[in-house]
């Protein structure tokens, strides 16, 4: 499962723990990161009511944009917890959008 959808590399949930991320956030501005929290939110509330996958884009540690479809199960202030009991650092997600 590898596309490239506008220079973004679509990938299986599983490679995941192979990848490395950065310790700064990828968002600068503050309510961009509260709108990556709010998407966060209600897509984990869809994903646990609806079943329904979102698109997560996300950047790496080495600057390379990834994409993911998955089922986001929880949410804390860190991370995303993906179906598969994967966790994806929040400070790496550029963008979420429901499928």
């Amino acid at each position: 499962m590898q596309k490239q959808q506008n220079n973004t590399k679509l990938i299986s949930k599983e490679r995941i723990p192979t990848l490395k991320f950065s310790k700064k956030d990828v968002l600068q501005d503050s309510s961009e990161k509260s709108r990556r929290y709010d998407d966060a939110n209600r897509a984990t509330i869809l994903s646990n009511t609806n079943r329904n996958k979102s698109m997560i884009t996300f950047k790496t540690a080495s600057g390379e944009k990834k994409c993911v479809e998955a089922t986001l199960w929880g949410l804390d202030k860190d991370f995303v917890l993906l179906r598969s009991g994967m966790f994806l650092p929040l400070r790496s997600i550029l963008e979420i959008n429901y499928c």
